[in-house]
């Protein structure tokens, strides 16, 4: 795997890129503002970019806005962005432009380096990867219309399909069967009115709906 890392703390920087290293990733480019960014991504083209949601000149919303670009001009490189404190709407503003191939995580989860370090895979191979504490507070900020119908199970259900999970991830987190798990995502499409569709075009929709972005 081939990375571009952005962030302008030098020291978190060489951080992560140790990180990365020790798991065998390549780490072709290291820059620290998000034109420099998109000058690698376009020379590079990495299979990841982790990014610092806010850099320099601004330090607002630069990394989000140049991940979205990478998102639209550069498709096959998946997006990781990392942020201080959690600010969720970058997190809708990336899955409502595109459903796969992104994460966002807190700058701490890269001292838990096998968390890290798998959620980057699992974004980097199509996947989604969203922060606990991210969607812990969408879904107290989202509660409303649909979701009310969900049961506490269902609701845990949904974040952590919301989290990236798959159906045996959710099993072995609620201590449950997989046939459980899938009984609940079965009641999850109902309750939110989802059409009929291939099972992974259902669970797309059904994290829109929690991040309130479908």
């Amino acid at each position: 795997m081939r990375a571009v890392i952005a962030e302008d703390s030098v020291l978190l920087r060489v951080g992560v890129v140790k990180v990365l290293e020790m798991a065998g990733v390549e780490v072709v480019a290291e820059v620290g503002d998000g034109e420099a960014l998109l000058a690698a991504v376009e020379e590079h083209r990495p299979d990841i970019a982790v990014v610092d949601v806010r850099m320099p000149p601004g330090f607002t919303d630069e990394g989000v806005r140049a991940a979205l670009v990478i998102r639209q001009q550069w498709p096959q490189t998946a997006v990781l962005l990392l942020s201080q404190y959690v600010e969720e709407r970058y997190a809708a503003d990336l899955l409502s432009a595109n459903t796969s191939s992104i994460g966002y995580l807190l700058k701490q989860r890269v001292a838990d380096v096998e968390g890290f370090v798998g959620a980057l895979r699992r974004v980097a191979a199509g996947g989604t990867a969203l922060d606990p504490q991210v969607v812990s507070q969408l879904l107290v900020r989202r509660h409303s219309g649909p979701l009310d119908r969900l049961t506490l199970r269902e609701r845990e259900v949904l974040e952590l399909m919301a989290g990236g999970r798959s159906n045996a991830g959710i099993a072995g987190q609620l201590v449950v069967s997989e046939s459980a798990v899938a009984k609940h995502i079965n009641n999850i499409f109902a309750k939110l009115d989802l059409p009929k569709a291939d099972a992974d075009h259902r669970r797309v929709l059904a994290v829109l709906s929690f991040l309130g972005v479908a």
